[in-house]
């Protein structure tokens, strides 16, 4: 019995065989149908015809090149120049070049405002100042009565400082205005002030001299340097109305 145990044992040294098991027999017949072929392709679904042409219609989903439709000089101009550009851009030297412009525009911005920050004068910064004109008053503090206008005005004009010229004539226009009695000159009044006082007193003559009001204070508070050119305009325009109010003048004391 051991014997014939031992002999059933596989030898040794020999490849194991896996077990063997059983299967049961698969009926077929009962199994469930195929899925349809995987290329049939289930039917598309397309919007109403009367859809599509609302969708069409609609602003957003016209995605067309170039430029709209209704646009501006300057949106026409900018998409000129951007198609004309991007090629250029496109290589490494427009790269290059074009990250060379955007911080060098970048460096200058941030050091005009510092400069302006620190309120430094940059005609000295970047220029020759134009000589100082000795004054025997504080500017601000004229008294029209007392100023040598004609002496003042050559003064001006020959040491280059034309925005000091310009208040020189807006100040004798200011004492022609009092001496005719078409306002009344005081060191606190504003320019406002005298507007509307001749306004009252001579409405014909308020439209020029508001202008030349305006031509005064933007280029006395502006703070900027005057060009030759505008101050000729400026200063023949002070001259033509003062000669107006000499003209005015001697009418009033001819009647």
């Amino acid at each position: 019995m051991l014997l014939s145990g031992l002999l059933a044992l596989p030898a040794l040294g020999g490849t194991p065989q896996p077990p063997r098991f059983l299967r049961a027999p698969v009926d077929t017949a009962a199994a469930p149908p195929l899925p349809a072929d995987a290329a049939a392709q289930p039917p598309v679904r397309r919007p109403a015809a009367d859809r599509l042409r609302q969708l069409r219609g609609q602003r957003d989903f016209q995605y067309v090149e170039g430029t709209p439709e209704g646009a501006g000089f300057l949106e026409r101009f900018l998409a000129w120049l951007w198609r004309w550009l991007a090629p250029v851009f496109d290589t490494k030297g427009g790269r290059v070049a074009w990250n060379v412009i955007f911080y060098g525009v970048l460096g200058a911005t941030l050091v005009f405002a510092v400069l302006k920050l620190l309120q430094v004068d940059l005609t000295k910064v970047f220029g020759r100042a134009a000589r100082s004109l000795p004054l025997a008053y504080e500017t601000g503090q004229e008294n029209i009565h007392e100023l040598n206008f004609a002496d003042a005005l050559t003064q001006a004009e020959a040491t280059g400082n034309l925005r000091l010229a310009v208040r020189l004539g807006y100040l004798q226009l200011l004492k022609q205005l009092t001496d005719r009695d078409f306002i009344t000159w005081q060191p606190d009044k504003t320019n406002q002030t005298y507007l509307h006082e001749l306004a009252a007193s001579r409405p014909t003559a308020r439209p020029a001299f508001a202008e030349l009001t305006r031509q005064f204070e933007y280029t006395w508070y502006g703070e900027l340097p005057v060009p030759a050119a505008l101050y000729q305009q400026v200063r023949e325009a002070q001259r033509q109305f003062g000669q107006q109010l000499s003209g005015a003048g001697r009418a009033a004391h001819a009647a």
